[in-house]
């Protein structure tokens, strides 16, 4: 596995998903990649539980 680049889908950056994560990805049984870069990840969540 390598790092791979993704574009954050909220806000156009892009961010690493590293090869740690896509084994904590993997071990946790998900099978899709992330499409949010952390930053939005975590405002989501934010907003989901306001």
């Amino acid at each position: 596995m390598a790092d791979k680049t993704i574009v954050c889908k909220d806000c156009g950056k892009e961010f690493i998903f590293t090869e740690g994560e896509q084994a904590f990805y993997a071990e946790k049984g998900f099978t899709n990649e992330p499409v949010r870069c952390p930053e939005c990840r975590k405002a989501k969540k934010a907003r989901n539980n306001a």
